[in-house]
């Protein structure tokens, strides 16, 4: 994704996909990484095993970039796991790409993270104060560090004595010799799945990795759960005491791909239903109804089907950008807003529009582009946003970690149009976007729009500035 866009839209740290069972597991990891690739581009890779050893390959860059056929070639076994990352926690370097890979008492550990833990600071001093040393600034470190006084007993026993101390988001793949693990903290904050490959296993962040792989979706993993799958088969614990439900919503609006199914929704029916609540809460004069594409596609199809406002693709976007694209320099500052999105002018010209976006953190970007509609002649452009205005920042894995990011901490709706150039503003209610879910309200975390945060982060958790109500 373009920076231009970035700077606007809230960024997935990654994705995790594990494989049990099959002679190409490298290969059949990589192209699940690559189905998953929208949930993180700044590194990947790879962990495989064969029974008797562990092999790894990971650099920075997209799965396509880091990976080739000669390397896949270097990871031989039938077990593997992948990972790609967008950094919330630690640096953007290479000691901090995952999976992350130990060595200890004959045995090898690979670690592949989605998520955050929100107390990581304090367990890492407490951890580094009886001797440890750490190879990264990755909070997923510590859960490795944290296994290692209790593997003597074994990894369940291991697995469980350490997440029982962790706190926050986490859906885990992790890999030892002969065995694939993974496990999802007790709120469930992040999807992870489970499916089935020829006659092996396969675990996912996304269905939609299952899709190209081929594999058979066949169940979430559950929240709390810890699941091994090694020579015995799949084994299933729940060691942690049940906890309320805190899906991320942020999920279903904007992360996850419109053909996966989240949460036990299908993303793509889900982000249509929140258009219709839209339409039916706000619905302005308007002569067609548009989206910025990617991303607010679906919410447009559902706000025109309900509206009965003709549906027009009045942007066409570029797919040839790539992530390493040549800036344009600030004497070409209108060609970055052009060079991703171009106007179909005809159709805007003279023309009342409503914009469907899925959501709106900083503003900048919504801004530019609205500047370019109404140099397109645009008579009226309206926007209806298919989430409430994000207001708080998240701690459990989203990529807005301060209020000043939010444009929404610090403008009401109508200084918020008035930032943007818009005529009207209309963000769909808290009740609205639940119950275009489909889901029982309890079920979500929603802490970004009320500030009722489901977990309280530690104190030490200083990037993070909270003023809502901690619970």
């Amino acid at each position: 994704m373009h920076d231009d866009e970035l700077d606007d839209k809230p960024r997935e740290e990654c994705g995790v996909f594990a494989v049990y069972g099959h002679e190409e597991a490298a290969r059949v990891a990589f192209f699940g990484l690559f189905a998953l690739q929208h949930r993180g581009q700044e590194s990947a890779g790879i962990a495989t095993a064969d029974g008797c050893q562990v092999w790894e390959h990971k650099g920075m860059g997209l799965a396509s970039e880091v990976f080739h056929e000669e390397m896949l070639a270097k990871l031989p076994g039938k077990l593997a796991i992948g990972h790609v990352r967008y950094s919330t926690t630690g640096s953007s370097v290479l000691s901090n790409a995952q999976p992350f890979l130990v060595h200890h008492a004959d045995e090898y550990y690979a670690l592949a993270h989605n998520g955050n833990l929100i107390n990581a600071l304090e367990l890492r001093a407490e951890l580094e104060e009886k001797g440890s040393i750490f190879q990264s600034t990755m909070d997923s470190e510590v859960i490795v560090h944290l296994m290692a006084p209790h593997l003597k007993t074994g990894l369940e026993e291991a697995l469980t004595k350490a997440l029982g101390r962790v706190q926050g988001a986490y859906s885990i793949v992790m890999l030892t010799k002969n065995k694939v693990i993974a496990v999802r903290d007790p709120r469930g904050f992040r999807p992870l799945s489970l499916g089935r490959f020829n006659g092996g296993w396969v675990v996912a962040s996304e269905t939609c990795a299952f899709d190209l792989v081929g594999a058979t979706y066949v169940r979430d993993v559950k929240p709390g759960e810890i699941i091994i799958i090694d020579d015995e088969g799949l084994h299933s614990l729940m060691p942690f005491p049940a906890a309320k439900p805190s899906h991320c919503i942020f999920e279903l609006i904007y992360f996850s791909r419109p053909d996966s199914q989240i949460f036990g929704q299908n993303v793509y029916l889900c982000r249509k239903r929140l258009g219709h609540k839209m339409a039916q809460e706000y619905r302005p004069d308007a002569d067609l109804v548009m989206p910025f594409p990617d991303s607010g596609n679906y919410a447009a199809l559902g706000y025109a089907e309900e509206s009965g406002i003709p549906f027009e693709m009045a942007m066409i976007r570029n797919h040839y950008v790539g992530r390493t694209f040549i800036q344009p320099s600030q004497a070409m500052r209108d060609f970055g807003v052009r060079v991703k999105l171009n106007p179909v002018k005809p159709l805007i010209e003279g023309k009342r529009i409503v914009i469907v976006e899925d959501s709106i953190i900083r503003g900048t970007t919504s801004k530019n582009r609205v500047r370019h509609l109404r140099d397109c002649g645009a008579k009226e452009v309206h926007m209806a946003v298919s989430c409430p205005p994000t207001r708080h920042p998240c701690p459990y894995g989203i990529d807005f970690s301060t209020r000043g990011e939010l444009i929404a901490s610090e403008k009401e709706e109508a200084q918020i149009a008035s930032f943007i150039g818009l005529d009207s503003l209309h963000y769909l209610s808290v009740p609205g976007m639940v119950d275009a879910t489909g889901m029982p309200p309890g079920d979500f975390c929603l802490s970004c729009f009320t500030g009722d945060y489901p977990l309280t982060p530690a104190k030490s958790f200083g990037k993070f500035c909270f003023e809502g109500n901690l619970r």
